[in-house]
């Protein structure tokens, strides 16, 4: 009777040193897409920010140490259904589905920490180090009709955004962070994620591979190099996946210039597809609200004598900031494809070497 009288005092002291957000983004997107040879208008989400719900905690352990947990999952707010998740990085089985919809998942990250002054061990299921580049120096944050073309286009694999069996190695961040903001001097995102296959198979390395990203961020300035390599059984339409790309942006002020350039290779039977993309682009400051610009273009190499594809896209886009947490935004968008290439947008479909314009319509809002 005196150990079950104790207990919740013992509780108490220990929730005292722990603290528990709970968190997400709700966002709804009207959005239009017209392409040559057919067009799409619909409702959908995550034209500004992706929508999703979010759980997260930070426990002191004493002696500089700490530890923290990070669930977070995608949300379809226009039909009420969650985003599937990606269990083995390789687009089969329950990844061929990986664009669909379920119920809810912990999709865009389910991960536990351990972190001290020396930095942050991070497992699960995560962000890689190549995809950051990507939304960060993207005056769109990769999200909606304005997202560049160099994420649309990329030929870099399941693992493109996140990886499933990840161990990493975090220094110079907020520990059980997700933002890789200025102001935070060096720092350093080390990879490693299994791909879990049996060994003996052709395919046992599936899914494996390593990537890091090295950055500064002070002040005005933000630079960073990421690369990463994944492997896949080599075949007529697959084999070793490389990224390597380069980020970086400068706060004048009166603008934040972005630039991105990227490279993405695929070591197939038949030779080498290589991709590679550049970004320049631009945030605005309008008082409290905000115009978002960018140029972005991604062209593909294939071996031999098969045709080669590019498109350049063109967006632009005003946030209104109505509170610290409630947003209204629209986007214009339009991609030019030239050889194979058929990039459209926003569910639309356009012949190779066709055009695609696209709009968005939307709010945002958090909590």
């Amino acid at each position: 009777m005196l150990a079950l009288a104790a207990l919740p005092a013992f509780a108490g002291a220990a929730s005292a040193q722990s603290s528990v957000t709970i968190w997400g983004i709700v966002d709804a997107t009207y959005a239009i897409g017209n392409g040559s040879l057919t067009d799409k208008t619909h409702l959908t989400n995550s034209g500004y920010n992706s929508s999703r719900l979010g759980f997260r905690g930070v426990e002191d352990m004493g002696g500089g140490n700490r530890a923290g947990f990070w669930l977070e999952a995608g949300l379809t707010n226009d039909d009420g259904t969650g985003a599937r998740s990606n269990t083995n990085n390789q687009a089969s089985g329950s990844v061929a589905a990986a664009n669909g919809q379920q119920g809810l998942t912990f999709n865009r990250r389910s991960t536990v920490s351990w972190g001290g002054s020396w930095g942050e061990l991070r497992l699960g299921r995560d962000y890689t180090p190549q995809f950051w580049n990507h939304t960060v120096y993207d005056p769109f944050g990769t999200n909606g009709v304005g997202t560049s073309q160099i994420q649309n286009s990329a030929i870099a694999g399941p693992v493109q955004v996140r990886a499933s069996n990840s161990i990493a190695y975090i220094y110079g961040q907020a520990f059980n962070g997700n933002s890789l903001g200025p102001g935070k001097g060096f720092h350093a995102f080390l990879q490693y994620y299994l791909g879990e296959n049996n060994t003996g198979a052709a395919n046992s390395n599936d899914g494996k591979g390593f990537g890091f990203r090295l950055g500064y961020d002070a002040g005005p300035l933000s630079v960073a190099l990421a690369n990463s390599s994944t492997k896949y059984a080599q075949s007529a339409t697959a084999g070793n996946i490389k990224t390597t790309n380069l980020g970086a942006s400068y706060n004048l002020g009166v603008a934040k210039v972005s630039v991105e350039w990227d490279k993405d290779t695929v070591a197939r039977t038949d030779g080498t597809v290589k991709g590679t993309g550049s970004l320049i682009g631009a945030n605005i400051p309008m008082g409290t609200n905000e115009v978002r610009l960018a140029l972005s273009n991604y062209k593909t190499d294939n071996p031999g004598a098969a045709p080669d594809g590019k498109a350049n896209k063109f967006a632009l886009g005003y946030v209104a900031n109505l509170s610290k947490r409630t947003a209204l935004y629209a986007t214009y968008a339009r991609v030019s494809n030239s050889g194979i290439s058929a990039q459209a947008l926003n569910g639309s479909t356009t012949a190779a070497g066709g055009s695609s314009t696209g709009m968005d319509f939307g709010v945002r809002h958090s909590f």
